[in-house]
């Protein structure tokens, strides 16, 4: 699975979200941006972000995703 590809998954996945990709397909990092996280925990960050990977994971199509999910307001501090 390319950057390319889980980024379009994760765009699609999460409503108004900017994404960006590190890693090399298999391994990788994601930063997540959206308003969709306003007033969620991280641990329900995680979850919703995890949740549009899940079979890519359990496939093994995608082996370690790092994630950082924030609000707008969170980034432009």
């Amino acid at each position: 699975m390319t950057l390319e590809e889980i980024q379009a998954k994760l765009k699609s996945g999460i409503e108004n979200s900017e994404v960006t990709m590190e890693g090399d397909g298999c391994n990788c990092s994601a930063l997540i941006v959206s308003p969709k996280f306003n007033g969620m925990s991280l641990l329900e960050r995680q979850k919703a972000v995890l949740a549009i990977v899940s079979e890519d994971i359990k496939s093994g199509e995608l082996h370690a995703l790092s994630i950082k999910a924030r609000t707008p307001e969170e980034i432009s501090q």
